[in-house]
C-alpha cells in the first residue's frame, strides 16, 4: 500500500480501540434508554457498523444519505435531507457522521430531528476538523480531532475512491 495518497494517520488497531472506547461511553451515557441511530451516508459507514458493535442489540438503525460535499470541498448546500422525514417523536437519537468539519450537515440534520420531536438528540463523530467550524454544533462523542487537511479512508473518500482502506490516511496539500 506505498503507492497511495498521503500518509498514515490512525492505524486499523488505532481506530478499533477508539470505537470500542466510544462505544462504552455511549452506553454508560444511554444506561437502559432505546436508541435510534442514524447513520449519515455514505462515509460513516465503516465507523457505524463498527461502532453499533459496541451498541445493545435492541438498538434501532435508519441510514440517510445527505451530503455537502463535491470533491474536497463543501458546496454550501445539504443534498438528499428533504427524503428523509419520520417520527422521532419522543426518541433518543444519536446521529452518526464520518466527520465534523464545517457543520453544515450536522447542523441541519439535528434540526430535522428537532423539528420531528426528538426527546434527545446526541452526535458522535469518528474525526473533528479543527479550526473549520461555521455553524454552531457540537458532537457529545468525538474520536479524534485532525488537522484541517483532507483525509481518506476507513469511509472517506476522494471522488468515490479509497473508501474501504482500512486505515485513514492524511492527504498532502499537493494531493
Amino acid at each position: 500500500m506505498s503507492d497511495l495518497p498521503g500518509k498514515v494517520l490512525f492505524s486499523e488497531d488505532t481506530l478499533s480501540e477508539r470505537i470500542a472506547e466510544l462505544g462504552q461511553s455511549i452506553c454508560s451515557h444511554y444506561g437502559d434508554k432505546p436508541i435510534t441511530v442514524i447513520g449519515l451516508m455514505n462515509g460513516s459507514l465503516f465507523f457505524m457498523a463498527d461502532l453499533l458493535r459496541h451498541l445493545p442489540v435492541t438498538t434501532r438503525l435508519e441510514c440517510w444519505r445527505v451530503s455537502s460535499y463535491l470533491g474536497q470541498r463543501s458546496t454550501g448546500k445539504i443534498q438528499g435531507l428533504d427524503s428523509h422525514q419520520g417520527d422521532y417523536r419522543g426518541r433518543n437519537v444519536l446521529i452518526i457522521d464520518d466527520i465534523l468539519d464545517t457543520g453544515l450537515t450536522l447542523a441541519e440534520v439535528k434540526r430535522t430531528l428537532q423539528a420531528g420531536q426528538a426527546s434527545d438528540i446526541e452526535i458522535c463523530v469518528l474525526l473533528r476538523k479543527l479550526g473549520t467550524l461555521i455553524h454552531p454544533i457540537e458532537a457529545k462523542w468525538i474520536g479524534f480531532e485532525i488537522p484541517d487537511q483532507f483525509v481518506i479512508g476507513y469511509g472517506l473518500d476522494l471522488d468515490h475512491q479509497y473508501r474501504t482502506l482500512p486505515m485513514i490516511r492524511l492527504l498532502d496539500k499537493d494531493n
